[in-house]
């Protein structure tokens, strides 16, 4: 794929934009107004039929290495009846956790604040051991809970690692889908459900794509003008960087600056 000539697409298509009045602006803005409102109704029908599902009791007793020490799943929630979980990549022996599964990190903590009233847990689930974990956690300043799946057959079951023969073999089981994948580790969010016993039911899990609704930088990108300006990448998400990782912007010129 040529970079520089997409690039040049992308900024010709901005440049050459139509420019027109306020009346012509407001109509055809109403016009997408209404397309956007079918979308909502839709996500809102979407969401109904989701939390619809059948559940899965998850009988098999797997353990996490957590700062407070080992728990089980059900302990996990804390308390709450409801756990979200982001299958963070970040396999044993790695110098360092997935570069797009920081990004959608990065959202977890603000998010989390207001999760907690409406009965929630968030927190992050990876292979890696617990020591491993907590450096690169230090690192990136987050205080969302992270834990460890190292030892237990968690990440596989749910879909997000797959073993050598599994890879050899050209394709595995993701996103429903039998398809060829690039890592042994993948990226996903999984919901569970406990009730007043104790049980633990899987209500939920999506991949691909579908974890992009942790990435609210996103959705803010697809208000502005270039959107997600990713089209002339090798590869989506190609910009991203850890956040501490990114070249410092220069700082934008006041308008209050003396003229030379």
């Amino acid at each position: 794929m040529n970079t520089a000539l997409n690039e040049s697409t992308i900024d010709l298509s901005l440049a050459d934009h139509p420019v027109v009045g306020k009346e012509q602006w407001l109509a055809a803005r109403k016009a997408l107004l209404a397309r956007e409102k079918e979308l909502t109704r839709l996500q809102d029908q979407i969401a109904r039929e989701r939390r619809a599902l059948p559940w899965v009791r998850v009988d098999k007793d797997y353990v996490f290495d957590t700062p407070e020490g080992p728990r089980t799943l059900a302990e996990l929630f804390d308390g709450r009846s409801q756990l979200l979980v982001q299958h963070f990549m970040f396999a044993p022996g790695w110098e360092q956790g997935c570069k797009s599964c920081s990004f959608m990190a990065d959202h977890n903590d603000g998010a989390n604040l207001h999760l907690a009233q409406r009965d929630v847990t968030l927190l992050a689930v990876s292979r890696a051991p617990l020591a491993e974990i907590g450096r690169f956690r230090q690192r990136m300043g987050w205080k969302f809970k992270w834990v460890s799946s190292h030892g237990t057959t968690f990440n596989h079951d749910f879909g997000v690692n797959f073993s050598q023969e599994e890879m050899s073999s050209g394709k595995v089981d993701y996103n429903y889908t039998r398809q060829q994948f690039p890592h042994e580790e993948a990226p996903g969010i999984s919901v569970f459900h406990r009730d007043e016993g104790g049980q633990v039911f899987h209500t939920y899990s999506r991949y691909g794509r579908g974890v992009e609704v942790m990435m609210h930088t996103y959705n803010l990108l697809e208000l502005t003008p270039k959107g997600r300006d990713e089209d002339g990448m090798d590869y989506p998400m190609a910009w991203v960087r850890h956040h501490d990782r990114y070249e410092t912007a220069a700082p934008a010129a006041s308008c209050c600056a003396s003229k030379a």
